[in-house]
């Protein structure tokens, strides 16, 4: 299960599986604990994420698995 919190670090997401649907990416999973959710993300929002990334952030993700 993947959280996504908060600054006051209560949850907001709560992610409990990632599937491919077609050519899409479903994350299935609940918000704020209680509604259930399941979020598509198409081929083309998936390119548009990669637009926000920098040098930097690549960098830091690539060394974000082995941080504790």
């Amino acid at each position: 299960m993947i959280r996504i919190r908060g600054q006051d670090n209560s949850d907001l997401m709560q992610i409990t599986s990632i599937e491919r649907q077609g050519s899409e990416l479903v994350m299935k999973g609940k918000v704020f604990g209680s509604m259930p959710m399941a979020a598509k993300v198409s081929p083309q929002e998936a390119r548009n994420a990669l637009k926000l990334l920098n040098f930097r952030l690549v960098f830091f993700l690539l060394t974000f698995l082995f941080r504790k």
